[in-house]
């Protein structure tokens, strides 16, 4: 499990658009790089909505933002068009992502268990390097809890 003061694992994947997204890109900038289970459900839809309108002041408090599930690129596209994201929405198909960050993990709901994405935050400096997890995720004032 990854803890604050470790290196964020690097990645490459496509986004919404298909373009190459590497972590690595970002050095130099603050990066909220977020976890969240499944484009277009309420909970989730709550939260990236919340972070686009809150995005600029989330870009003048030094951020960008990129979302990460393990939805196709095409999901990605009809989930940002739909609601105007401004943001990158990474494609995890393989799940390279989530299980470099250790969100990937057994979960229940009603009984049932099976395997999904913990929502979960890291703040990653301008060095790499995480400065803070945010684990449990007010889905509908998700910037405010990155903005303080």
């Amino acid at each position: 499990m990854l803890t604050i003061g470790d290196t964020a694992p690097d990645f490459t994947s496509i986004d919404q658009n298909g373009d190459t997204v590497r972590l690595s890109d970002y050095r130099g900038r603050r990066v909220a790089l977020y976890f969240y289970p499944k484009d277009n459900t309420p909970g989730c839809t709550a939260q990236a909505c919340s972070l686009r309108d809150r995005y600029s002041d989330l870009q003048a408090a030094g951020y960008e933002v990129l979302g990460v599930s393990t939805d196709s690129q095409a999901s990605h596209r009809k989930f940002a068009d739909k609601y105007e994201l401004p943001f990158r929405l990474v494609a995890d198909t393989d799940k390279q992502i989530v299980n470099a960050y250790g969100v990937w993990q057994e979960k229940s709901n009603y009984g049932r268990t099976y395997m999904g994405i913990v929502r979960t935050t890291f703040v990653i400096d301008e060095q790499g390097i995480i400065t803070d997890i945010i684990g449990k995720i007010d889905t509908k004032n998700h910037a405010n809890q990155l903005l303080g």
